[in-house]
């Protein structure tokens, strides 16, 4: 039973190291390995939680393991994303605090503030347990990680993510839909119901067509896709 316990706390430290990891290589501009170690580090996060479940052995401190994990990953790795970007967007030669565009790619980490904003919020928001509310944040994590291999495959990314005001407007945009009063329907399929779960099946089924279709230009499509339909599906219920 003791090592039951520890286990999902280990899963969770094991997404916490995988956002280290991911952390170096966006310091080292290697962006397929960071994209990779976050979504490595995302699926572990999924995991924690369900062994927490599976052993019975969910706890206060799991919760804030998972918090704090998930702050690193999916929260301080997409802000240095940004960084980098509104760097390379300015051409920042140097980081000095008298150097007026070292200050502007700060802005950058406003994703890491609003990221830290929601997962607090989050674990005391007894709304969020089958689905959420805002965008969660390895979803806005995976859209960041994405831009920059958009940018490298594609005409279209060179335009859009080398323009420092097209970055600014998505770090705020994403930010505000992290921590908006936005229903998000649930991705979790509980039994084999096709009626009941029909929107997340189809839902599933377009994101792997598009996956295997476009590669890493469907990332951001599919979490814009996933908003979107979302906000529909209120709508339509009202």
């Amino acid at each position: 039973m003791y090592i039951k316990k520890h286990i999902p706390n280990l899963i969770t430290l094991l997404n916490l190291f995988c956002g280290c990891i991911a952390l170096v290589f966006v310091f080292n501009g290697n962006h397929i390995l960071a994209f990779t170690f976050v979504c490595l580090g995302i699926f572990l996060d999924f995991f924690d939680g369900f062994f927490a479940r599976l052993f019975n052995v969910s706890s206060p401190l799991g919760l804030q393991l998972d918090s704090l994990a998930d702050m690193i990953t999916s929260g301080l790795v997409p802000g240095a994303v940004l960084f980098f970007m509104l760097k390379n967007a300015v051409n920042l030669q140097n980081f000095e605090l008298t150097n007026g565009d070292f200050w502007f790619c700060l802005l950058g980490f406003i994703i890491t503030l609003g990221a830290c904003y929601r997962l607090a919020n989050f674990n005391i928001d007894n709304r969020q347990t089958d689905s959420f509310i805002g965008l969660p944040t390895p979803a806005n994590a995976l859209f960041i990680l994405s831009l920059p291999l958009v940018l490298n495959d594609s005409v279209i990314g060179i335009e859009l993510f080398t323009n420092k005001w097209i970055l600014i407007l998505i770090i705020f945009l994403s930010t505000y839909v992290m921590n908006a009063e936005i229903p998000l329907f649930a991705l979790k399929i509980k039994d084999f119901s096709v009626r009941k779960y029909s929107l997340q099946l189809c839902f599933m089924i377009f994101s792997v067509i598009l996956i295997l279709i476009l590669q890493f230009i469907a990332v951001p499509i599919i979490i814009i896709s996933y908003v979107l339909l979302s906000v529909l599906q209120t709508v339509i219920k009202k």
